[in-house]
């Protein structure tokens, strides 16, 4: 690759540093370096991280990093995820990691220059964007496999060294993804009796008898089940997911009639089989559903649909679950299937149990409709005359309040705290652009160049953003704080990405209620609880009462625990970790990884993060069935 000059006046500012091949022009202390080769300065640290390595010296592979510097680690050094920042704290995670079963992993890195949006390139490192520096993929092998990484070096005590160094697993040796050259071969030449055809293998490979054993049993047929499902199934593990709808993507296509998704499709693309390139940006929720159908049907995943689950029991001296299922069939009848499944993940959502409040009154409600947002029909065309009053200010509400403005309602919101607000315009002009976006890099480098990132500066670039969007949304901003909608800014600043991943809501992606709200269009009470529901309307704890004809509840969801404690029982929900969340060190707690309970997995978000930690769930199952590791090694 070319040399880059740093003296170089062009300069770009970017969401997510390290994404984009951008000439410096803003240097710290006013340091200025000449031109400088990324591809001879990225090779030039894996030379020395791998001498390092040969001589399992690992204060010499300490001192490749930043005194500040940070070590992202999804399953490649140790069997957990880990965020270590600091010299001292990665010599201690090194030899710690020493003295494992495995060993030190890491065997030999190279640069990883396969395509074009791989090649190493001069970045903006810093949130601020005042520090040059060069942003290179690598790839390496381990003792057990292979994977990829990302690293940003920058200039320090004289020299190029590591600011921030991310691995990720992602394949098993011997256990491969079978996609590819590694695809089978779909027919079997030469004769043979007894042979079934395609269609008849899938039936038996689908139709699992009662008593069978089997690797895992996924809770949940949306985008958490399938992409747990389609990944276990390329590293050669069948799964069975049971779901109680009547068909694959009922948990969308049962949602509130005008419901769109939020996010811009180029954040959304499932493993396998994106998105075609005509799909619409914003996909609409019976178009997910459809597309839900076809990605189950389409990877030959086994999904039985209409079935509960009864009973479960896990048998703790041999690893193993029973559980019983009740499985309507297409006569109607009723079949019962008890199965002893290795794994169970509950894939039934980002959160739990619906928050649906019980409160006094509510029994006595005269109007048309009275239910949490999860059931809300959709409303119907009115005259005008009809009242509608939403208890909540986050998508769902705004969504629901929009769909009775259109239909004709006189509408009210409840706002009892604040909500973080954002336009969809904001979000992909802003917060994704160049990354999740039409002329972006593939889909794996963009999650790879985020998931990269430190939660801490992640963080830190996010309070950036919030910066910039603030100027684009101030038209929408100023409106609602006019009308006396509340808004926040997020966790620390941070926006509503970090409101999604510390609280699972709180926030609003603008579709446009917002302007219907700072319009008067749609009414807002701020700052005030429902007291009780009267036969026709809402008391709120300051005395007012608002009438309604419908009241919907957009009051959210519980924590995933709360389905685990509904389906699995007080036993299995008791020794389950915290959800959601992060922990010292900055990762997600407990979803994707061990839960607390033996052959117990959590597995949910937004499709993004089902699509990129569901290949890490599926390497840490495949590895408990192959030997590798047990429950609870590090």
């Amino acid at each position: 690759m070319a040399e880059v000059d740093l003296l170089d006046e062009t300069a770009n500012a970017f969401m997510v540093p390290g994404s984009i091949n951008v000439p410096v022009s803003r240097f710290p202390n006013g340091a200025h370096f000449g031109p400088v080769d990324p591809a001879r300065v990225a090779t030039n640290i894996l030379e020395a991280l791998n001498q390092a390595i040969s001589t399992a010296d690992y204060n010499a592979i300490a001192r490749l990093f930043t005194s500040g510097g940070y070590w992202r680690d999804h399953l490649a050094i140790s069997w957990e995820f880990r965020t270590i920042e600091g010299r001292e704290q990665i010599l201690k995670f090194l030899e710690d990691c020493a003295g494992s079963r495995d060993g030190f992993r890491l065997k030999n890195n190279q640069l990883d220059r396969a395509i074009p949006s791989r090649e190493p390139k001069v970045v903006l490192i810093d949130p601020e964007e005042s520090l040059p520096g060069v942003l290179a993929f690598f790839k390496f092998t381990t003792v057990i496999g292979s994977g990829d990484g990302v690293m940003r070096l920058i200039r320090d005590e004289g020299a190029w060294k590591i600011f921030t160094f991310y691995t990720r697993l992602r394949e098993i040796s011997g256990h491969e993804e079978l996609t590819g050259h590694r695809r089978p071969q779909g027919v079997e030449h030469g004769r043979r009796r007894d042979s079934k055809n395609w269609a008849e293998q899938r039936l038996l490979e689908s139709e699992i008898e009662d008593g069978c054993e089997l690797p895992v049993l996924i809770i949940g047929a949306g985008q958490a089940g399938l992409t747990a499902a389609a990944r276990l199934k390329m590293v050669g593990l069948n799964a069975l997911i049971v779901d109680q709808n009547e068909r694959v993507g009922d948990n969308w296509r049962k949602r509130y009639h005008q419901l769109v998704l939020h996010d811009p499709v180029w954040y959304d693309h499932m493993p396998y089989i994106p998105f075609p390139p005509q799909w619409p940006i914003f996909t609409p929720k019976d178009k997910l559903a459809q597309f839900f159908e076809s990605y189950a049907n389409f990877l030959e995943l086994n999904v039985w649909t209409n079935t509960t689950i009864k009973s479960t029991r896990w048998d703790a001296e041999n690893t193993i679950w029973y559980v019983l299922l009740e499985r309507k069939m297409p006569d109607g009848s009723m079949q019962a299937r008890t199965i002893r499944p290795h794994h169970i993940i509950q894939a039934t959502g980002h959160s739990g149990q619906k928050n649906q409040p019980q409160m006094k009154g509510m029994d006595k409600f005269q109007g048309d409709l009275i239910c949490h947002s999860a059931e809300f029909p959709g409303a119907r065309p009115c005259d005008g005359t009809k009242r509608a009053v939403i208890v909540g200010s986050c998508n769902s509400a705004h969504d629901i309040a929009q769909d009775f403005f259109e239909k004709g309602y006189d509408v009210t919101i409840v706002q009892r705290s604040s909500t973080c607000v954002v336009s969809s315009k904001g979000i992909t002009e802003v917060t994704l652009k160049g990354v999740y976006d039409e002329n972006g890099p593939p889909v794996d480098d963009a999650d790879m160049l985020t998931q990269s990132l430190p939660t801490t500066l992640l963080k830190a670039n996010h309070v950036n953003s919030v910066k910039q969007l603030r100027v684009i949304d101030r038209e929408i901003l100023d409106g609602l704080e006019k009308v006396g909608f509340k808004v926040d800014y997020g966790p620390d600043g941070a926006g509503l990405f970090f409101k999604y991943l510390q609280r699972g809501g709180g926030y609003y992606i603008d579709v446009g209620a917002a302007e219907l709200i700072a319009d008067g269009c749609i009414k807002v009470r701020q700052g005030q609880e429902v007291e009780q529901v009267l036969p026709y309307g809402i008391r709120l704890t300051d005395g007012t009462e608002l009438p309604a004809d419908e009241i919907i509840f957009a009051t959210g969801y519980s924590s995933m625990r709360s389905q685990t404690r509904a389906i699995l029982g007080d036993e299995v929900a008791d020794r389950v970790h915290d959800v959601w969340g992060f922990n010292e060190e900055g990762e997600m707690r407990t979803i994707w990884q061990q839960s607390g309970h033996p052959g117990f997995w959590l597995h949910g978000g937004n499709l993004a993060l089902c699509r990129f930690y569901s290949r890490h769930l599926a390497l840490q199952i495949k590895a408990l069935e192959e030997g590798l590791y047990t429950y609870g090694q590090k």
